[in-house]
């Protein structure tokens, strides 16, 4: 019978403990690399439903020019906050111009109340109803986005994540937080 003498188990000890560590760092960096991927993949549905968000501002708008004496302030503050949202970048960016853009376009359906020809119109009708479609999209898509980038700034917070995500610049993502003030209104306003 062959005893193993201490100068090869504490080695043998030592080995065991840097593959563990090592296995431990390594399923910690792929924890990080997936929470940072669901933010991305998170953010690019959400970009995707503003897209379709965009996509209707100028059907509404052109329907609504069809009708004569409707509030042309309202069109231009529409399309104007639709062009800066289009044109903003990242959850960051488009924080103000989509606060803006949501409380005008409620504001546009708001004011076509007023215009019983408008509200009856079959094509502002559809538009409105998928333009409430797109604002529930939009408002799931964002909740999974903020649900995403909670996970991965937990991870890369809290120790011993931390150590790894700032050795290979895993960074914290930003938060899509509209303003209260929309976020309040019915979602039939949306």
């Amino acid at each position: 019978m062959t005893v193993i003498g201490v100068g090869v188990v504490v080695p043998l000890l030592a080995l065991l403990g840097l593959l563990a560590l090592a296995a431990k760092g390594i399923a910690l960096y792929n924890l990080l690399v997936r929470d940072r991927a669901r933010v991305a993949a998170a953010w690019s549905d959400v970009d995707v439903q503003l897209k379709r968000r965009y996509d209707l501002v100028p059907k509404l708008i052109e329907v609504a020019k069809q009708h004569a004496g409707f509030e042309r302030t309202v069109l231009e503050r529409v399309a104007q906050g639709r062009s800066q949202a289009l044109h903003a970048e990242g959850a960051a960016g488009k924080r103000a111009p989509e606060g803006t853009l949501e409380r005008d376009l409620h504001r546009l359906v708001a004011v076509a109340e007023a215009y019983p020809d408008l509200k009856a119109s079959r094509s502002f009708l559809e538009l409105q109803r998928n333009l409430s479609e797109v604002e529930e999209q939009i408002q799931f898509s964002r909740r999974y986005y903020n649900g995403a980038v909670n996970n991965l700034n937990t991870r890369v917070d809290t120790f011993p994540d931390l150590l790894l995500a700032r050795l290979f610049g895993f960074r914290s993502a930003e938060y899509f937080e509209l303003d209260s003030a929309a976020e309040a209104l019915p979602v039939e306003m949306r």
